[in-house]
């Protein structure tokens, strides 16, 4: 299609070239422009785009999307468009050149500090279980159907989006859940976007450092752009500053959920139960929807996670009764995943490797009737050795063992990483074993477990991969498990 046609819809200047110039496709990485196509000079934290323009320019880009001036040498015939965002521009460029997907499927948006993979996870398991079919885009990658798709962000650049969104258009997805990060909506990644539902799941410190946010207030006030660009804003009330993001949102509908009698969706006593290995919560709902509703995922947080998966899904029509029904077996990936082996213990798959996240996850755990709690899990390589102190010490404090194995070490040796992990361990005496062998350390803990027992594996999650030596070896932790259980 022409640039001319590319450009509609945004304010911008052209400082040389005809932007009636035929384009090919478009790029953001210098490194993979291609003849006849646009390039976005990007101002990134590490490299600015600006100053491959020339380079761009010998390789055949034809044209180029720029802040400010840039040296491309006089008759260089590219067409050099002048915008105040680029990144804004790439979004809405991005959105044309594949037709404007999100027009054609209902969009439907999760941000918060945490909860957002969960959230997505159930929405798309009660849509595509009740007939619908359902794309999603998040931290673990992009799915749908029998299609994997690896992003690396949570939330894309605005280019990948838009060519998901026609994959799956494409492909029959009627609806597309999306986990949107902070990082994502200050960036301008979904910019453009009119999504029919947004959820704010929670709020708390995260992403406060150099590269990312500033400060906790823009941390909170990126996460509200999200409630600017939405038809239906779905809030968290018990979250103490769910009143600034509902005062800030311009939504043309609002609904509630928590605790408390001003929620328009209640959860009314949630309870915890613990029976022949399964671990769960059970609440009643009550309010604008109402129901029993039992999960056979832990932790009291994931009443609320549920609820905001329930009130999407009921405003899209799908019946409480079905819900209800797909709930009792959803399963989110790698976020507190139970595994069935046994009726005499549990086993959870959780992707927690940091201090925050591990002393979360057993907290949770924590609360549930058990004999022991039993940790397997290791430390990445080349990564902060602090993460590994931190993670021993809460795992001596809140285990009664801890089974030190492999998990990413990437250039450093397994026995290193776990000796920093002793150091924390030894703050609480906490005892521990050796056993290198990751599937090796998991059956360990399946022949040794008791009745009552809970053993959490820590640290892989949704990862299908260990990286050794510069190698991606295919490691899915719930194969492990069954090969570990196979053993038996």
């Amino acid at each position: 299609m022409q640039l001319e046609t590319l450009l509609k819809g945004l304010d911008y200047k052209c400082i040389a070239g005809d932007i009636r110039t035929e384009i090919k496709g478009l790029s953001y990485d210098s490194r993979k422009v291609g003849e006849g196509e646009v390039f976005f000079c990007i101002d990134g934290v590490v490299h600015d785009g600006h100053s491959y323009a020339g380079e761009v320019v010998r390789k055949g880009a034809a044209a180029l999307v720029v802040e400010h001036e840039v040296e491309v040498g006089k008759d260089c015939g590219a067409a050099v468009i002048m915008v105040e965002s680029v990144r804004y521009a790439m979004a809405v460029m991005s959105a044309e050149y594949f037709g404007n997907p999100a027009k054609e499927a209902v969009i439907i948006g999760i941000t918060g500090t945490k909860g957002k993979t969960s959230i997505s996870y159930m929405i798309r398991d009660m849509l595509e279980r009740t007939g619908h079919k359902c794309g999603i885009i998040g931290t673990i990658g992009a799915f749908w159907g029998e299609t994997k798709v690896n992003t690396g962000l949570t939330t894309p650049e605005s280019y990948v989006i838009h060519s998901l969104f026609r994959r799956m258009v494409d492909d029959g997805c009627g609806y597309i859940v999306m986990e949107v990060s902070s990082q994502a909506l200050k960036l301008s990644r979904t910019a453009g976007i009119q999504f029919d539902y947004a959820v704010f799941t929670n709020f708390s410190p995260d992403h406060i450092c150099e590269g990312e946010h500033a400060s906790l207030e823009e941390y909170r006030e990126c996460k509200e752009i999200l409630f600017t660009q939405c038809n239906t804003g779905i809030f968290n009330l018990d979250d103490d500053v769910a009143d600034i993001f509902i005062r800030h949102a311009a939504c043309d509908t609002i609904i509630t959920f928590g605790t408390g009698a001003a929620a328009d969706v209640r959860a009314d006593n949630i309870r915890q139960w613990n029976h022949g290995g399964k671990l769960g919560i059970s609440y009643e709902m009550s309010g604008m929807y109402e129901g029993e509703v039992m999960l056979e995922i832990p932790g009291i947080f994931n009443a609320y996670n549920s609820m905001a998966a329930i009130i999407v899904c009921r405003l899209l029509g799908v019946g409480m009764r079905e819900l209800t029904e797909v709930l009792r077996h959803v399963r989110v990936h790698g976020r507190v995943e139970l595994i069935n082996v046994s009726d005499e213990y549990s086993v959870i798959i959780d992707y927690a490797h940091n201090e925050v996240s591990t002393r979360s996850v057993l907290d949770t755990l924590s609360q549930y009737e058990h004999n022991r709690i039993i940790c397997v899990y290791g430390g990445g390589g080349n990564r902060s050795k602090l993460r590994r102190y931190d993670m021993g010490e809460v795992a001596g404090e809140l285990a009664d063992l801890s089974i030190l194995t492999c998990d990413n070490p990437r250039d450093e040796e397994i026995c290193d990483i776990n000796n920093d992990i002793k150091t924390g361990l030894a703050k609480h005496n906490g005892k521990y074993v050796e056993i290198e062998d990751r599937t090796d350390a998991i059956a360990y803990a399946l022949r040794n477990a008791v009745k009552g027992d809970i053993i959490v594996l820590l640290g892989k999650g949704h990862e299908d991969y260990q990286e050794i030596k510069g190698v991606k070896y295919h490691y899915d932790e719930r194969e492990a498990v069954r090969e570990a259980a196979a053993r038996l």
